[in-house]
């Protein structure tokens, strides 16, 4: 980790940059590319006036050929620098995402999810001749087949008010007083992605401390987002002023308290916690009397975590199943011990065990 060079906009090629860097040191990374636009000559709305389009040398490329080899030098980086859990976002549109889907394919990456960003408010088809392009594809890949990324599944369903999230986003262009201008008034970049679009990445696929690397930097979305969230962030950006804008930007942000970062867990990635250790911890002693929620049935505590009923004894699941006659139980809503003459679930005293174990 020292070796990194983190929470640095390091200006430059970054295919060298990368080059750079140690193998297996980064956990994710979120691409931006060169879209390949091809355009032809000069986009004037109805009125005649010129649209801001992306015309920039940046994004020129001699031919398909060349835009291939481009990606798949900068790709070929990105997945040697990921650690072997680490996935790759790249983001694109119809001009060149699927060329960049099938070389991630042909380097090893393994894909996890296309989503469709669904903008709110696209930039209309002034020529009347195409469908309004109103999105742009994600591609979320693994480094490899046997990768295990990070994927914080619940805290995306409190995202979108427990739901599950879906691959379509629907959200803003970057637009308003988020869009950053030059100091002639004009749009410091042709397409800087709005932050909420890196929130719900950033959120959805690493955790706090995570090391997030940014090829093609731009004016900083990546870094302000990851800086806000307490990420670290490694970003490339080869125009200067593109990067001395980013610096100032990333510079006045501010990072959310470290409590304020914690996102819901899956309980599946929580600390096994078995009933036990909280006669062991004396959250419980032997003989304490523990009941159901509706009072019909009650157990008693034995000292190596078992329960004991009138006619059964096991574990807080078996005997809350056959008190019950119920094929299962889930023991730990189940019972209830009493304090100040009032019952609490069991299940508060292991996740006051679990607490102790993440902090």
């Amino acid at each position: 980790m020292s070796k990194l060079p983190l929470d640095r906009i390091i200006e430059g090629d970054c295919v060298a940059g990368m080059a750079a860097l140690p193998e297996g040191s980064v956990d994710l990374v979120f691409a931006d590319p060169p879209y390949n636009l091809q355009l032809k000559g000069d986009l004037h709305r109805p009125n005649n006036s010129l649209v801001d389009a992306v015309d920039d040398h940046w994004d020129q490329f001699e031919s398909f050929r060349a835009y291939d080899d481009f990606t798949r030098a900068w790709l070929t980086e990105a997945h040697r620098v990921l650690k072997p859990d680490g996935a790759i976002w790249v983001i694109g549109s119809y001009h060149n995402i699927f060329r960049v889907g099938t070389i991630l394919q042909d380097l090893g990456f393994w894909i996890l999810n296309d989503v469709v960003w669904r903008k709110t408010n696209p930039m209309p088809n002034f020529r009347g001749k195409r469908f309004c392009n109103a999105h742009e594809t994600l591609i979320w890949a693994g480094k490899s087949q046997a990768s295990k990324p990070v994927f914080n599944y619940d805290a995306l369903k409190e995202l979108n008010e427990g739901l599950q999230m879906r691959s379509d986003w629907v959200l803003p262009i970057c637009s308003g007083s988020e869009r950053l201008k030059a100091g002639d008034g004009l749009k410091a970049h042709p397409t800087q992605k709005p932050e909420s679009l890196l929130y719900r990445v950033l959120v959805g696929t690493t955790n706090t401390g995570d090391v997030v690397l940014d090829p093609f930097f731009g004016t900083g979305t990546t870094g302000a987002v990851a800086k806000r969230l307490g990420r670290h962030f490694i970003g490339f950006e080869r125009e200067a002023d593109y990067a001395a804008v980013a610096r100032d930007r990333i510079a006045a942000v501010t990072p959310h308290d470290r409590a304020s970062l914690r996102v819901t867990a899956s309980k599946r990635s929580e600390p096994r916690i078995p009933f036990g250790q909280l006669v062991e911890r004396r959250l419980l002693e032997p003989g304490e009397v523990l009941v159901s929620a509706n009072g019909r049935h009650s157990a008693r505590v034995r000292a190596d975590g078992s329960l004991m009923a009138a006619q059964t004894t096991g574990s807080i699941h078996k005997v809350g199943a056959e008190l019950q006659g119920a094929p299962s139980c889930n023991g730990w809503t189940y019972w209830h011990f009493r304090r100040d003459g009032q019952p609490v679930p069991i299940d508060v005293l292991r996740q006051q065990l679990r607490a102790e174990l993440t902090d």
